[in-house]
């Protein structure tokens, strides 16, 4: 009886760690929508005036000081004392990955429409879950494998009419876009591996830095001088959501595990495509910005993304609940 008590006081309490957990992922990875949905859109328009490498550096180097000052009022940088060289050595892979990332996503953009570009990154949320899987040793029910699969289906058929349309340069593209995906995927696990003796803000900022010093003989400064105003805003926006979005992409993967946060990163090109048809609706950025030509299969192709993407989410937590009451009851029958 007191065993049983004690078992049902525990459970209560984890449901409501639990539930808090699951409601700062949601707010985190919310925010990391939003932004990574306008960035294919931003990124798109630099490609005229500056180089891949040196606007990586340049997001970069924005990130590391904004960091730096705001670590530095709150007293964290501390925590830096307590790194061994294994941890100094995951930080720089970590780092380097994110290079990989963002350096080929610009370059891959010079061949595809944002929206193909999504789509073409869709794999890096299927590479993160199978490196948590593998990796990490998280738990990733059938269940969620069928929803990714769901995904995956749904994401063909949302861009089929850029698939048929597609040139000699997709291909080109694509392959530009994969090796940006790897390089996503492994930051983001190497991150995750991390939380145990860095907060998220400081990984991001070891990660900033070493991106700084490391791109920095490969970079051309004085290109961002003779920029116009327009170009500037435009390279300013890709700063600051940056540092927003990686952030809050930080945070997400420290409260969800990654199934959760690789389904909800699913969903970005269909951010991203509803922003872009803003754009042209608009007539904004006409010369760079067009449409990808959805028809009522490519709407149907959403609607099972987003359907998948929130069935991850609802069911996680009800499987892992299932699964802690299966050794509850494993337990307590070998006791006996």
């Amino acid at each position: 009886m007191l065993q049983a008590l004690v078992f049902l006081t525990l459970t209560s309490i984890k449901m409501t760690l639990d539930s808090r957990r699951f409601l700062y992922g949601l707010f985190f990875c919310c925010i990391t929508l939003v932004f990574w949905g306008m960035m294919p859109i931003a990124l798109k328009l630099s490609t005229g005036f500056i180089d891949p490498v040196t606007f990586t550096w340049l997001r970069f180097t924005f990130a590391g000081a904004v960091l730096v000052i705001w670590q530095a009022q709150r007293g964290k940088l501390s925590e830096f004392r307590n790194l061994t060289r294994i941890n100094i050595v995951r930080l720089m892979v970590a780092g380097t990955m994110l290079i990989v990332n963002y350096t080929f996503m610009v370059w891959g953009l010079s061949y595809l429409h944002p929206g193909a570009a999504q789509l073409s990154f869709l794999l890096a949320p299927l590479f993160l879950t199978l490196g948590g899987w593998w990796f990490l040793k998280e738990r990733v029910f059938w269940q969620h494998w069928v929803c990714f699969a769901l995904m995956g289906g749904g994401m063909l058929l949302f861009f089929h009419p850029a698939i048929q349309s597609s040139t000699g340069l997709t291909g080109i593209g694509f392959l530009i876009i994969q090796v940006s995906a790897l390089g996503w995927s492994a930051y983001a696990l190497i991150q995750k591996s991390l939380f145990r003796v860095l907060s998220p803000s400081n990984i991001l900022l070891s990660i900033y830095l070493y991106a700084l010093v490391v791109m920095l003989p490969f970079s051309q400064p004085a290109s961002l001088l003779t920029l116009d105003s327009h170009d500037r805003w435009i390279a300013f926006f890709c700063c600051v959501s940056t540092l927003i979005a990686y952030g809050s992409f930080a945070q997400a993967m420290h409260y969800w595990q990654t199934v959760q946060v690789s389904a909800c990163v699913a969903i970005t090109p269909v951010i991203t495509f509803f922003l872009t048809e803003a754009c042209v609706g608009y007539g904004l950025f006409h010369d760079v910005i067009f449409s990808a030509e959805a028809d009522q299969l490519s709407l149907l192709g959403m609607g099972l993304v987003v359907i998948a993407a929130i069935t991850v989410q609802l069911i996680t937590p009800f499987l892992e609940k299932r699964r802690i009451r299966a050794l509850h009851t494993l337990t307590v029958a070998t006791d006996r």
